[in-house]
């Protein structure tokens, strides 16, 4: 972690609009001996029960989502726009076919918890789930969306406390 230093999650100055629906982050679960990663586009930043949170979406089909589920911890790792080809071949790849890390060359790193991160990443997000909730059809309101963004395969939301962030010094 030599390369990163600790904020406080009220310290990010970039838009979290712009991280996550424009540049695109990688979700990152598991540990040291076996992880997935993946690339999301979806999610959100706030703050529940008194604490700075994500919020992250994983459809079950997803090889991540069972690393997701078998963890309490996970990362959320976003890069600057040289690594576009990376987040776009984690994004349509799957962990199950491809490993990740050798086709894209990003460098494991680990938290202190544990947590697997990327030391290419500028800004990386450690995050602890406090909730987590399958979206279903009866709930959407907005039915657009449903006939839009799904063919009865709802994401899974989790909302976690951000425990951590690291900054590129």
């Amino acid at each position: 972690m030599s390369a990163f230093k600790e904020i406080n999650p009220k310290e990010i100055v970039e838009s979290p609009f712009k991280l996550i629906g424009d540049d695109w982050a990688l979700v990152t679960a598991g540990d040291r001996e076996k992880f997935n990663t993946m690339t999301i586009s979806w999610g959100g930043v706030g703050i529940m029960w008194g604490k700075p949170v994500v919020f992250t979406f994983i459809r079950p089909q997803r090889y991540t989502f069972a690393f997701m589920e078998n963890g309490d911890r996970y990362t959320m790792s976003f890069f600057d726009e040289k690594y576009r080809d990376a987040l776009k071949f984690c994004g349509s790849k799957s962990g199950r076919d491809y490993n990740k890390v050798k086709e894209t060359g990003l460098t494991p790193a680990f938290t202190e918890n544990g947590s697997v991160y990327f030391e290419e990443a500028k800004l990386v997000l450690e995050c602890k789930k406090m909730y987590a909730q399958s979206l279903n059809a009866e709930s959407i309101t907005d039915c657009e969306s449903v006939d839009k963004w799904y063919n009865n395969d709802f994401h899974k939301m989790y909302i976690s406390e951000i425990t951590k962030v690291l900054v590129k010094e």
